[in-house]
């Protein structure tokens, strides 16, 4: 059977992080998703899906996500039933999360609102690297024309080779 969610969105409130009896990190948070279509009156439509992190993934998440910040999550829908206080059956659909990543850069999420911050900008695969200072930027490269090994090509219409 297949069983795989891959879902894009903004947390709607910092993650909570608990840890269960056996001291294993547990975090819940909620990610907001709009709807690629508009509702009937035209207004965005958003979806919010509970997600569910463990173990190092749940103290990543703890540490670095923030409500606001884009996320990526990668995981398997799963439910879970109990019993409330006043005997009545519920159920929770949420998503276990197997990889959580970063979802845009710090610089566009600073351009967009400006959400939770830190030292460090991020890439999509959640890799966290200082931002280089402006002394490390890349100096410009420019060969002099006469020093190139290429060669112009010829700007001929005739036939393709293939």
């Amino acid at each position: 059977m297949l069983n795989k969610a891959i879902l894009m969105g903004r947390l709607t409130r910092d993650p909570e992080l608990r840890h269960t009896q056996s001291n294993m990190a547990v975090c819940s948070f909620r990610l907001a998703i709009d709807r690629d279509r508009k509702g009937p009156n035209g207004e965005r439509q958003t979806d919010f899906i509970d997600c569910v992190a463990w173990g190092r993934q749940a103290e990543f998440v703890a540490q670095w996500f923030a409500k606001g910040v884009m996320a990526i999550v990668v995981g398997r829908v799963q439910s879970r039933q109990w019993q409330d206080q006043n005997g009545n059956n519920r159920t929770a659909i949420e998503v276990n999360c197997d990889e959580v990543s970063f979802g845009e850069t710090k610089k566009s999420r600073e351009a967009n609102g400006g959400y939770a911050g830190g030292g460090y900008g991020y890439d999509n695969g959640s890799q966290m690297r200082p931002e280089p200072a402006a002394s490390q930027v890349a100096p410009a490269f420019d060969l002099p024309a006469g020093d190139s090994d290429f060669q112009e090509l010829a700007d001929d219409d005739g036939d393709v080779p293939f």
